[in-house]
């Protein structure tokens, strides 16, 4: 049996895998407030209730925030307090007696596509997670690409707009300040999902995503472009507009495919994703 872990700004959740199959499955939303502690506190009740009849061979971990994937440790995480260089495996490991590897929760969805889901056959993949913040993951022949420093494919912190807002990241403009489901609410006092409903604000909204994503077609020429998380839901309310304006961004000549996909596996992306970390 391996243990799936996503933690994610909004929401976290927890599968158990027989095979590809899952078994279990339990989601709760993330108390931001509560800090690493309240996240901890959590987990080890879940885990340690399910341990009563499951025995995990295997972990794997999908963490919303930049890992240092050589290290195995979070880097830390923009929405919740008190992950900076945190040893998120060893604790797991410690709680569950199984080793645990883990990767940022767009690398985990990235994966989970490429092998399980919407990016099956299409190398490279790119994977964007649309959600309470944004991330990206990059997938070539079924494997990761992490770059040097274990930050490659984080285009939520691509400057869109130079003179924007200042993001949490301390910088100003960035696609994940333009874009994610927690300024969204904030800027606009609706829940995100009710504004994907109006066409008047995703023809304006879908400007700056597609200035993100032309970066990205541009700069890696995906084989296609799989776009889960929550906002992502929104469906072709979305993703019309969305390819629309890729249309009229990208350079004709380039001749760049416009492959823009929902993720096939919904909430599950990193799930799976984790599971394939997890058998390494």
């Amino acid at each position: 049996m391996i243990l799936a872990i996503d933690i994610g700004g909004t929401k976290f959740t927890l599968a158990a895998f027989d095979g590809e199959r899952i078994v279990r499955r339990e989601t709760h939303l993330t108390d931001s407030a509560g800090g690493r502690d309240w996240m901890l506190a959590r987990l080890a009740g879940i885990v340690g209730a399910w341990q009563a009849d499951l025995a995990f061979e295997r972990c794997g971990i999908g963490f919303g925030g930049p890992v240092d994937f050589d290290a195995q440790r979070v880097k830390l995480s923009t929405h919740v307090g008190g992950w900076r260089d945190f040893d998120l495996c060893g604790w797991i490991r410690g709680l569950t007696g199984a080793p645990a590897l883990m990767d940022n929760d767009a690398n985990a969805g990235a994966l989970g596509e490429a092998l399980f889901g919407a990016g099956r056959g299409c190398s490279p993949l790119f994977y964007m997670t649309l959600s309470t913040g944004i991330g990206g993951g990059i997938c070539s022949e079924g494997r990761i690409w992490r770059g040097a420093d274990s930050l490659a494919g984080e285009i939520g912190h691509m400057t869109v707009r130079p003179d924007g807002p200042e993001c949490l990241c301390g910088a100003r403009g960035c696609l994940e300040r333009m874009c994610s489901g927690l300024w969204l609410a904030r800027d606009y006092g609706q829940p995100a999902g009710e504004l994907m409903q109006n066409p008047t604000f995703v023809a304006k909204y879908v400007v700056d995503l597609a200035l993100g994503l032309k970066a990205t077609v541009m700069l890696m020429n995906p084989a296609r472009i799989v776009v889960g998380g929550g906002i992502a839901k929104a469906g072709e309310c979305l993703f019309a507009p969305l390819r629309a304006e890729l249309r009229r961004q990208i350079t004709d000549w380039s001749g760049a495919r416009i492959d823009v996909v929902p993720a096939a596996l919904a909430d599950d992306s990193v799930l799976f994703g984790a599971l394939a970390i997890a058998r390494g």
